[in-house]
């Protein structure tokens, strides 16, 4: 089960509400007129399409007709559609469909003013085209596809009025409101009423968190590794110069073997196995001048050291 289709299950658990049912028959509803005045609503969902009807019959006691087919030929994507032949003019009314099935395309005044009525409006909203990343796996996503551009700028306003910033783009023939933000998405998440679905989500993000924190940890200690891994062998490379030529002085003798001795040692590490153990400068001193020395001396060709 995708982590939309749970979203989707829990929601439908909810209560109804109108402000639910007017997002979803305005936003998946088309009004027809074969055989006297119909309104089908279509959904891709099994869930989303099993819950409008059962709310309908219910909870308005209207009664509807369903329908299934296959999206195309090359889709396994079932369509259902659901068909209301009688008493359409009571149920345009009834969740004020008539005007956004014909010409206001936006979110109704009734919902935009009323804070509760905005929330269902929101959840019914991601009932009929909503979508959302399994937070395990793929970049932070959700998003709420519209057809008109007016609708998704009402839902961008609608959003922002619960301070949720989302942003809009076009996509083929929809027009899409998202959020990639993931406190933007749990807030969302939230607000809708889809609280194992936030639950499960803020787990994902921790994990997901603390794992990127892991790697980066590794990475920067692996890093540090090939660092000192290079610098102690360029050091090496200065002392043996230094001892080809009897150019080592008593005084960084005992630095010099110690680092030969220990090519993989930390600076620090390093420092604990002399004599009379050094901190990290007073190592970095001795070393430094064992290669300042060395850069000062004549380098023997391959001719020579054979």
């Amino acid at each position: 089960m995708s982590f939309t289709t749970e979203v989707k299950k829990e929601l439908t658990q909810a209560a109804v509400t109108d402000g639910v049912m007017i997002a979803l028959l305005r936003m998946n509803g088309v009004l027809g007129i074969s055989n006297g005045l119909t309104l089908s609503i279509t959904t891709e969902n099994t869930t989303t399409a099993r819950f409008i009807y059962k709310a309908l019959s219910a909870n308005y006691g209207i009664q509807a007709s369903i329908r299934t087919h296959q999206k195309t030929t090359l889709s396994k994507n079932r369509v259902y559609t659901l068909v209301i032949s009688d008493k359409v003019s009571e149920v345009l009314d009834r969740f004020e469909l008539a005007d956004s099935l014909l010409l206001d395309h936006g979110v109704p005044d009734s919902v935009k003013f009323d804070e509760k009525m905005a929330v269902d409006y929101l959840r019914g909203a991601f009932l009929s085209s909503g979508s959302v990343s399994d937070p395990e796996h793929a970049k932070y996503h959700l998003e709420i596809a519209s057809y008109y551009e007016e609708h998704a700028l009402d839902l961008q306003q609608l959003l922002a009025t619960f301070g949720i910033v989302s942003k809009t783009i076009v996509r083929k023939t929809r027009v899409v409101t998202y959020l990639s933000n993931s406190e933007m998405l749990i807030d969302f998440l939230s607000l809708i009423g889809a609280n194992k679905a936030r639950f499960k989500f803020e787990d994902a993000k921790i994990v997901r968190e603390m794992r990127n924190r892991a790697n980066r940890q590794t990475n920067f200690e692996a890093a540090n590794i090939g660092k000192t891994v290079n610098a102690a062998q360029a050091v090496i490379e200065a002392i043996k110069l230094l001892q080809s030529q009897n150019k080592l002085p008593d005084n960084l003798r005992e630095i010099a073997l110690a680092r030969i001795a220990n090519p993989d040692a930390t600076i620090v590490a390093l420092g604990q196995t002399l004599a009379t153990p050094l901190g990290k400068s007073g190592v970095n001193h001795r070393l430094r001048k064992i290669k300042e020395l060395a850069s000062q001396l004549p380098r023997a060709t391959d001719e020579s050291r054979r």
